[in-house]
Order: C-alpha cells, then sequence, then structure tokens
C-alpha cells in the first residue's frame, strides 16, 4: 500500500511540473518577418551628463547582436527594415545612505529615464515607451585618499540591466 501511495505521489507531482505552462520566450521574436536589419543610431542626449546617451546605445548595440541575428546598422537609411530611436530625458544622481560617524553620503541612486521607439521604414510604430525609467544603486567611497569615482561603474552596469531589459522587451512586444 506504501509503494503505491509513494508511486500515486511521484506520478501526480510529475504530472503537476510538466503542466505548470511555464515557458522561455527568449526564443521568440514578435517583430515582422520582414524585419532583418535594425538602424540604431546613437540616442539623443537632453541632460547635461557626459557621453550617458553613448554608454547606452553601445549596451543596446551590443545586446542585439549577442542576442539576436537581426544586422545592427548604425546610421538610419534605406537599408534598414527598422529603426530604434532613443532620447535620455532626465538622469538623477541622488544620495541614497548616509554614514553616521561623518554624515557624508555612503551610497547613491543613479536614475535614468528615456524615450525610445522602434518604426519600421513605413513608421509604424513595432515599439513605444515614452517613460523608460532604470535605477541603479552604487557605493560611495568613505576614503578620501583613495577616493574612487563609482558613478561610472554605477552607469555601465544601469547601460547593461537596460539593453537587456529593452531588447527583451522589443522581441516580445511587451
Amino acid at each position: 500500500m506504501r509503494q503505491k501511495l509513494t508511486l500515486a505521489a511521484l506520478l501526480l507531482a510529475a504530472l503537476a511540473l510538466s503542466a505548470c505552462g511555464y515557458h522561455t520566450t527568449t526564443h521568440y521574436v514578435r517583430l515582422p518577418d520582414s524585419v532583418h536589419t535594425i538602424a540604431v543610431p546613437a540616442f539623443t542626449n537632453q541632460t547635461q551628463n557626459y557621453r550617458l546617451e553613448q554608454v547606452l546605445t553601445a549596451a543596446v548595440v551590443r545586446e542585439f547582436v549577442a542576442r539576436t541575428k537581426f544586422r545592427i546598422v548604425s546610421e538610419a537609411n534605406d537599408d534598414a527594415d527598422a529603426t530604434l530611436r532613443g532620447t535620455v530625458v532626465s538622469a538623477q544622481f541622488a544620495p541614497l545612505t548616509y554614514d553616521s560617524q561623518s554624515g557624508r553620503a555612503s551610497s547613491a541612486l543613479v536614475t535614468v529615464t528615456m524615450r525610445v521607439s522602434l518604426v519600421d521604414r513605413k513608421g509604424t510604430a513595432l515599439f513605444d515607451n515614452p517613460s523608460y525609467t532604470f535605477r541603479e544603486q552604487y557605493q560611495v567611497s568613505r576614503e578620501l585618499t583613495s577616493f574612487f569615482e563609482e558613478d561610472s561603474p554605477a552607469i555601465d552596469r544601469l547601460a547593461r540591466d537596460f539593453s537587456r531589459t529593452l531588447v527583451s522587451n522589443i522581441l516580445e512586444a511587451y
């Protein structure tokens, strides 16, 4: 009897796990079949932050090249089947936590908001998000003698996360 109950429990567990409905969507592309080449011109920067748009553009290009078979070009022209445009609308750096001894900031938060759109050569929007917001936390060095500016690596991490999410959203039509 105990063996039958164990067998029934195993069968029930196998049935439940096989019918969970989860699946990976990274291989499913929702862009039209006519899109083979995507132009990714340099994003526009409306902030005072130096080279932020360059870091974000490069990260998005790297992500498309790594994850897709689309041909990526850097300029919007007649060869491109679709064009991805981005505008950095705002970038803010704010202290997040403070050191109780010195009263100085010990960690900070960088928040970047962008407008992003992918349009085909006919002008039809394939993806559009006018308020794409990303945040990254970073530590501020306590030692003034060995001070290391951490905001640049934080921007790099933010760009990597931003590009992964953006490419996923475009491919999966979210």
